[in-house]
């Protein structure tokens, strides 16, 4: 039976019937949003301090956003690679950030030990494939330039035996396996952060509305403190957190920060033993190859493939519709992407087709930040990036709100800002006409006799940062 419900959401039901905000309050921390920035940041602020009086406002139920349909990736990644870091922040500065984000996968998994949560978190790596010659040249690239800034151990290069062994994709030239990533199932993620933040003594409402955000005078003394106006009581707090990723838009004075960009997903039956022999993915990796369209895949827990890929665009004025989760053609092209990249799967059937935003910068690139003269705090712009990310910035968060001067807080992304998103028309044109770049893109190098890169790239990259 197919289900146009997401995989994750179908297997864990809410089994915590969360009451909405029953008139105004006030508390030390109050967050807003429910997903994994907001839980994380809450959790690191009660194991910092168990005193606090920390409250999480979710205008749906948790996880309702990207953290409950995502495809699964805790990469130790941040959007724009080791590259990109080092390109926006400089290279000793951006090293230090892509350690910092590698290391957040093993962090993942120690905290959830110690929470007692089950989210089938399992660290296989993932596995990149070289398709075309010229993804084969940019992969070389690529792991030159980590084995010159101190990862050797953390990236390899795999030859075509190797890389097909992993995952017996037809066409593969080679291959990359990056390390620092784990397999998980979102919504045991993002449910077993919200019980673990209850038990600790936060508090989280569900359907409440946020319609405003005001700044205040922060944590200086005798100032006026910020405020969370909602549909439900206003919450006047030290510090407000906004935790909101794709759906900054709706917050005002917003609505150019992050773009909501559409990715769609969908899960296979379970799969006979048989295949999986063929297919690979022994070590539970995740997947894809590294075409510009992005795509990623993971072999569940219960032996499915979760597949998705960026293809559906953006919606004029940043609109969000559940009608452009349920894109038909889109997911057909997804369907026949992965049938395309692992053929042996033959009439497997498709079971669950969904999709969901996640929130994009102008420069595409993620930030934490904290005012103290305000009491506002802010964490997102992941970029698809944001399963492990999320910790890294909720844990920071927590050490910036509490004044605790470490490590984290000290990382570049800390106060980075990005320029806001160019008015309509000119962010439907450029942002889809960048979608459509990237597939004439991958079109061309997959036909390229020569297996030169397309020069198309560049243009792709002006026009997204």
């Amino acid at each position: 039976m197919e289900s146009w419900t997401s995989l994750w959401a179908d297997q864990v039901a809410a089994d915590v019937v969360r009451a909405p905000l029953s008139g105004s309050q006030a508390v030390d921390v109050a967050i807003v949003g429910a997903g994994y920035t907001g839980l994380w940041t809450a959790l690191a602020l009660l194991r910092a301090d168990p005193a606090l009086r920390v409250l999480v406002i979710e205008r749906e139920t948790v996880g309702f956003g990207a953290s409950g349909r995502n495809g699964g990736w805790c990469v130790g990644e941040l959007a724009g690679g080791l590259h990109g870091a080092i390109r926006t922040h400089g290279r000793d500065a951006g090293i230090r950030l892509t350690r910092s984000i590698m290391e957040t996968v093993d962090e993942i998994g120690r905290t959830l030990a110690e929470e007692q949560i089950d989210a089938d978190f399992t660290k296989g790596g993932v596995i990149r494939l070289a398709r075309t010659t010229a993804q084969l040249d940019r992969q070389r690239e690529e792991a030159e330039l980590f084995e010159s800034c101190g990862f050797s151990d953390e990236v390899s290069l795999l030859d075509p035996t190797a890389a097909t062994e992993r995952l017996a994709a037809p066409d593969t030239l080679g291959g990359l396996h990056y390390r620092p990533c784990a397999r998980v199932h979102p919504s045991k993620l993002v449910h077993g952060l919200a019980t673990a933040v209850e038990r600790r003594g936060g508090t989280i409402v569900e359907h409440t509305a946020v319609t405003e955000i005001r700044p205040g005078g922060g944590i200086r003394p005798g100032g006026a403190k910020p405020t969370v106006v909602t549909d439900r009581g206003v919450v006047t707090a030290d510090v407000i957190v906004r935790a909101t990723e794709g759906y900054t838009r709706d917050l005002p004075g917003l609505g150019r920060s992050l773009v909501p960009l559409y990715s769609l997903m969908v899960a296979t039956e379970p799969l006979p033993a048989e295949l999986w022999d063929e297919i690979g993915l022994r070590d539970r990796e995740t997947f894809c190859d590294d075409r510009r369209m992005v795509i990623y895949g993971q072999r569940t827990a219960d032996e499915r493939i979760a597949f998705g890929g960026r293809s559906a665009g953006y919606g004029f004025g940043s609109r969000i519709d559940p009608s452009m989760e349920r894109g038909v053609a889109t997911h057909d092209r997804i369907v026949a992407t992965l049938r395309q990249l692992l053929p042996m799967l033959g009439d497997a059937a498709i079971t669950h087709w969904w999709g969901g935003v996640l929130g994009v910068p102008r420069d595409w690139r993620p930030s934490v930040g904290f005012d103290g003269a305000t009491g506002l705090a802010w964490a997102g712009g992941y970029v698809g990036e944001g399963v492990a990310a999320a910790n890294l910035a909720g844990r920071t968060l927590a050490d910036l709100i509490t004044g605790a001067a470490t490590d984290l807080t000290s990382l570049p992304w800390v106060g980075h800002r990005s320029r806001r998103w160019e008015p309509e028309p000119l962010r439907w044109v450029g942002i889809n006409g960048s979608v459509r770049l990237a597939a004439l893109a991958d079109r061309t190098e997959a036909r390229s006799a020569s297996g030169r890169p397309s020069r198309l790239g560049a243009v792709i990259d002006r026009l997204t940062h």
